[in-house]
Order: C-alpha cells, then structure tokens, then sequence
C-alpha cells in the first residue's frame, strides 16, 4: 500500500476538516497517481470530498469505527483488521499492492502506516495553523527519502514532491 498525502513543514496535513491548502499541480499527480486504483480514507475524508462522497474512478474504501455507518458508493470497513483482510482480498484478485492508496485522514495514516510500504509526500515549505498531522517520516527509522523533485512553486509557496521507502 502506497500513502500519499500533502503535508506542511511539521507534518500538518489539515485544520477544521480541511486541506491547509490547495496546490493545483499536487491535485492533479494525486489524481493521476490514484486513478484506477483502490482509496482508503477515513470517514471524515470520505464526507469532505468535492464530489457527492466519493473519488470517481476509483474503489472507495471508508474506515470507520460508526459500526451503522453506510454509503451507496464507498466499500465500508470498521476497523483496521477488516481493512486489512478487504485489502488481501483486492490484492487476491489481482490488485496490485502499488494500486491502493491510504489517502488520510490523520487517523487513517496513523493505523495504516504500518501496512504501507511506500509514501508519495507533497512538502510544503510553510508553517500552517493545524489541528490534524500524520506521522513524519523524516524521524521514523525505518523511512528513507528516496527522491525529492526540484522545488516548485504556487503563488508564493514552495513545494516538493518526495518518494519515501520503508527500508
């Protein structure tokens, strides 16, 4: 499973249910990356998205602990270790493991880091007011960056894309 996500100097990703911000050129490598392929989120997530609820093309998956939680275009699970064995079933079937997404929220990427094995990280050269982070990899021993693009900018922000590993 690959995470992907967009994510200020401290690891912020979000504030009041929202992105920090919204970089064209990242919406669209994520879109581009995670077409086709599977999406897990959290249901917070999930009820944020622009449209009605889900990301066309593209599997849904909610994780969430609402037990009577449903929704017409999303696969809902309701704990990790049903994440996981609907994850071995895709996977199964012939997904490949390079095809699913942990998608955030900061919850999301907290439990499903360990199953994940690659991080597509959009960094965000700015200090934003947050109340929602993810794990930095840049601490965790068994993360390595192994790419960063050259740096980008919108408007007046600088941005980078990087590729991290589990090693």
């Amino acid at each position: 499973m690959i995470l992907i996500a967009a994510v200020d100097r401290n690891w912020s990703i979000g504030r009041r249910g929202e992105l920090l911000v919204r970089i064209p050129l990242d919406q669209k490598r994520f879109q581009s990356v995670t077409m086709g392929g599977v999406v897990i989120m959290g249901r917070k997530t999930f009820e944020s998205l622009p449209n009605p609820g889900y990301l066309p093309d593209r599997k849904n998956v909610v994780l969430t602990k609402d037990v009577t939680y449903k929704c017409k275009n999303a696969m809902v699970v309701h704990s990790v270790d049903e994440c996981v064995a609907y994850i071995k079933t895709l996977e199964d079937a012939g997904v490949s493991p390079d095809r699913i997404f942990c998608i955030g929220g900061g919850q999301v990427y907290s439990l499903l880091l360990p199953y994940c094995d690659r991080a597509f990280i959009t960094m965000i050269d700015y200090d934003y007011e947050a109340d929602t982070h993810m794990p930095c990899l840049d601490e965790l021993p068994d993360w390595t960056l192994e790419e960063e693009s050259d740096e980008m900018t919108y408007f007046d922000l600088e941005f980078y894309f990087r590729t991290y590993v589990r090693t």
